[in-house]
Parts: structure tokens; sequence; C-alpha cells
């Protein structure tokens, strides 16, 4: 029990500095997703249940879905697809 607790931290943790550095916004808001669910986790591991559905429907639910549609909102997801759509034709193009 201690040992999963102990990996939960440390992926909340590294899940914490992923989203700090990570440059792709799209990215960060799952990893921040990810995040949450981890900690929800702990909250039931540490027998506090109310917490962890709580973590669990606002932190993964609504906050993540909040993210998406504001992305979306800001057309990040968009220019995200739109550049890697540039790069694969621009290495398709190199490859011929």
């Amino acid at each position: 029990m201690q040992i999963l607790m102990i990996l939960l931290l440390v992926s909340i943790l590294i899940c914490a500095v992923c989203v700090a550095f990570t440059k792709n916004l799209l990215a960060a808001a799952v990893v921040f997703m990810t995040q949450s669910l981890a900690l929800s986790v702990v909250w039931l591991l540490l027998e506090s249940p109310d917490l962890g559905i709580t973590e669990a429907a606002v932190g993964a639910g609504i906050d993540s879905l909040l993210l998406f549609a504001t992305l979306k909102r800001i057309r990040a997801i968009d220019a995200d697809e739109r550049e890697n759509r540039e790069r694969e034709e621009a290495q398709d193009g190199t490859n011929s």
C-alpha cells in the first residue's frame, strides 16, 4: 500500500513538472487530467472517498472539458493539427 502511495505521489510530481514545461497546450491539458486522476486515487487510499470523487469529477472532468473548450476556442488545437500536417507534408516532400 505504501509503495502504491509513493508511486502515485511521484507521478503527481512528474505530471506537475511536465505541465509546467510542456509547450504543447493540448498535451499539457491531458497531463493535467492525468495528475488529477492520480490525486483522486490518493484521496481514495487516504480513506476520503468524498474528496476522491470530487477530485475526479471536478479535476479530471469539468476542468479538462473547460481546458479543451478553451483550446478549441482559441484555435490552439487546430493550430497544432495544422502544424503536424505541414511537418508531415514537408517530410514527405524531402523523402520523395
